[in-house]
């Protein structure tokens, strides 16, 4: 990469492909959510769920992690909730906060999901780690 204020074309062209890259990932996820049923923030809402540990998913939580305002979160896991994936539980220390748990049937269909997505970064690393190299 060129001086740390001046771009030049290969810069432009590595940034350009990085940014393809990270497309052709994000259109398989999108894909692989909506071949399950699933929209693609549905996916990323499960998925925030289950990657956080138990007692810190909540409706501001998943929020954050989606760039989401609460109202528009809340309603995605209604809709979650609904389709039977999610679960609310109040908090026995305070029942004014409410966790949320994927129940099995969204843990099985996550870890399907996962897997592919795994393998998919698997395929995409040589090509990722290469261009993050040479940005650094």
């Amino acid at each position: 990469m060129s001086q740390p204020n001046k771009m030049n074309d290969a810069d432009y062209t590595l940034l350009a492909d990085f940014r393809a890259t990270l497309r052709t990932f994000m259109a398989f996820s999108e894909t692989q959510a909506r071949n399950v049923g699933l929209t693609p923030q549905q996916h990323q809402a499960l998925l925030s769920i289950r990657g956080t540990a138990p007692g810190n998913a909540t409706v501001g939580y998943v929020a954050e992690r989606l760039m989401l305002k609460p109202h528009s979160a809340s309603g995605l896991l209604s809709r979650l909730e609904e389709a039977g994936l999610v679960m609310r539980k109040s908090d026995p220390t305070d029942q004014r906060r409410t966790f949320l748990q994927l129940t099995e049937e969204a843990e099985q269909l996550l870890e399907s999901l996962s897997l592919a997505h795994l393998e998919e970064l698997s395929n995409l690393k040589p090509m990722l780690l290469s261009m993050i190299n040479q940005f650094c």
